[in-house]
C-alpha cells in the first residue's frame, strides 16, 4: 500500500505534470492512506506556509537575482572574452578559457542553468566558428556550468542547508577548494582529449600581451563582485542572504555604471527571479507534503535501524547510497531529488558519523552528474535547445568530460578534509 505514493508520483511525472504537483498529489494520497482527511487539510492548509516562510530561504532569490543581473550587466562577455585571449595560445584553449569562465560566472550566480544558458550563446559559436568538434564545444559547456553548484553563491548549498538544518555559511565556503579542484580535473579532461583527438579543436592562436592585460582590466568589476561576496560569508560578517543580496546590488550597480544594464535589464531580471523563486518554492511545498508522508510512516527511522541491525562498514553504505544518487539523479531534477532522497539518507548518514558538510558536498556531485547524464540530464537539454546541438552530441561531449566530476568524488571520498577544513577555519 505505501508504494502506491511513489508510483503515483513516476506517474504524474511521465504524463507530464509539473513536479511539484506531482510530488505534492502524490504526497496527499500517501497521507490519506496512512492518516485522514483531517491531517490533509492541516498540513496542506497551514504547514506548507511555514515550510517555507522563512529567512533563511531569501537567500534563493538574493542569489538569482545576483545571475540575471550579471548576465544581463555583459559580466559573462568580459569574463568569456579574457579567458579566450589568456588561453588562445595553446590548442583547446577557447575550451579551457570556458571553464575558467564558467568557473567565475558561477562565483557570480549559483544556478547551473543560467551559466549553461548564458555560455551556450557565448562560447559555442565562437567554438564552433574556430573549428571546434560540437561534442567538446557542448561538453564543456555542459559540465563547466555545473561548477555553479560547488563554487559559492550556490542555491543548492542554500537548499540542502534549508532542508538538513546545516549552515549555510559553511556549506557555501565548502564548495570551493571541492569547485576548484573540479576545474583542473575538467581542463586535465579537455588536455587529454584534444591530444589524443587534435582534429577536435583547432591550432594555436596569437595573442598580444597588451590585449591580454586590456582583457583583464574589464573583469575587475567580476572579481570585485566575487570576492566581496565570497569575503563576508567567510569573515562572518554577513548572512548568507545579506551577502546574496550585497552581490545581487553590486551586479546591478556594476551593470549600470558600465553601461550594459538598463531600466529594462532590471525589470527582466526581477522578473525571471520572481518566476524561479516561485517555481522552487513551490517544488519545496510539493516536497513537504511529501516527506511529510514519509515521516508518517516511519520510514527513515526503520531504515536506519535495518543498517545499523546488519553492522556493515559505513563505507560500503555510502558507496550504495552515492550509487544510488546517480542512478535516480538520472531521472529526476536536481531539486526533488535532494529534497525526497535527504529525508532517507541524512538521518542515516549522521548516525554512521559522517559530517553533514562533507556529505552536501557529496550529494552535490551525484546531482552534477545526473544534470549532464542521458536521459535527462537538464543542463545538456539546456545547451542542445541554445546551441542547436543534436542531443546525443551533447550526450557524448558531458559523458566524457563528466570523468572530471567522478575524478573529483573519489578525492573526496579519500580525503573528506578538501570539503571540511576550510569551513573549520570560519571565523
Amino acid at each position: 500500500m505505501l508504494a502506491i505514493p511513489f508510483l503515483s508520483m513516476v506517474l504524474f511525472l511521465l504524463i507530464g505534470l509539473p513536479i511539484a504537483f506531482s510530488i505534492g498529489i502524490a504526497g496527499i494520497i500517501g497521507i490519506l492512506l496512512v492518516g485522514d482527511l483531517n491531517t490533509v487539510i492541516g498540513i496542506v492548509g497551514m504547514g506548507t506556509f511555514g515550510s517555507v516562510a522563512s529567512y533563511v530561504f531569501s537567500t534563493v532569490p538574493m542569489f538569482i537575482a545576483m545571475a540575471f543581473f550579471a548576465s544581463s550587466g555583459g559580466l559573462a562577455e568580459d569574463l568569456f572574452d579574457a579567458a579566450d585571449r589568456w588561453f588562445s595560445n595553446i590548442r583547446g584553449g577557447l575550451a579551457i578559457g570556458t571553464v575558467f569562465a564558467c568557473g567565475i560566472f558561477g562565483a557570480m550566480s549559483g544556478v547551473s542553468s543560467a551559466t549553461a544558458s548564458v555560455m551556450s550563446e557565448l562560447a559555442i559559436p565562437n567554438m564552433r566558428r574556430l573549428g571546434y568538434s560540437e561534442a567538446l564545444a557542448a561538453g564543456t559547456v555542459g559540465v563547466g556550468a555545473t561548477l555553479d553548484m560547488l563554487i559559492p553563491p550556490s542555491v543548492a548549498f542554500v537548499v540542502y542547508g534549508f532542508i538538513t538544518g546545516t549552515s549555510i555559511g559553511k556549506l557555501l565556503i565548502a564548495g570551493i577548494i571541492p569547485g576548484i579542484i573540479l576545474g583542473i580535473f575538467l581542463i586535465i579532461c579537455i588536455s587529454a582529449w584534444v591530444t589524443i583527438r587534435p582534429q577536435d579543436a583547432p591550432g594555436v592562436r596569437k595573442t598580444s600581451w597588451a590585449l591580454r592585460w586590456k582583457s583583464l582590466w574589464r573583469i575587475w568589476p567580476s572579481l570585485v563582485l566575487i570576492v566581496m561576496v565570497t569575503g563576508v560569508l567567510y569573515a562572518g560578517v554577513c548572512t548568507p542572504t545579506e551577502a546574496g543580496a550585497i552581490g545581487a546590488f553590486l551586479a546591478a550597480v556594476i551593470g549600470i555604471s558600465i553601461g550594459k544594464l538598463d531600466f529594462k535589464g532590471i525589470v527582466k531580471g526581477f522578473k525571471a527571479t520572481l518566476r524561479i523563486t516561485a517555481m522552487i518554492l513551490m517544488i519545496l511545498i510539493g516536497a513537504y507534503i511529501f516527506n511529510t508522508f514519509i515521516a508518517l510512516t516511519g520510514l527513515p527511522e526503520q531504515l536506519v535501524n535495518f543498517v545499523l541491525a546488519m553492522g556493515i562498514n559505513r563505507w560500503v553504505v555510502m558507496v550504495g547510497i552515492i550509487v544510488a544518487y546517480f542512478v535516480i539523479s538520472m531521472f529526476m531534477d536536481e531539486l526533488p531529488l535532494m529534497l525526497l532522497f535527504l529525508q532517507f539518507t541524512f538521518p542515516l548518514i549522521i548516525k554512521l558519523g559522517f559530517d553533514p558538510i562533507w556529505y552536501g558536498v557529496i550529494s552535490l556531485m551525484m546531482i552534477m552528474m545526473g544534470l549532464v547524464f542521458p536521459p535527462v540530464g537538464m543542463l545538456a537539454f539546456i545547451v542542445s535547445g541554445v546551441s542547436k546541438i543534436n542531443l546525443m552530441t551533447v550526450y557524448k561531449g558531458t559523458s566524457i568530460l563528466m570523468i572530471a566530476i567522478l575524478l573529483t568524488t573519489l578525492v573526496l571520498m579519500l580525503f573528506p578534509e578538501v570539503a571540511t577544513w576550510l569551513p573549520s577555519k570560519m571565523m
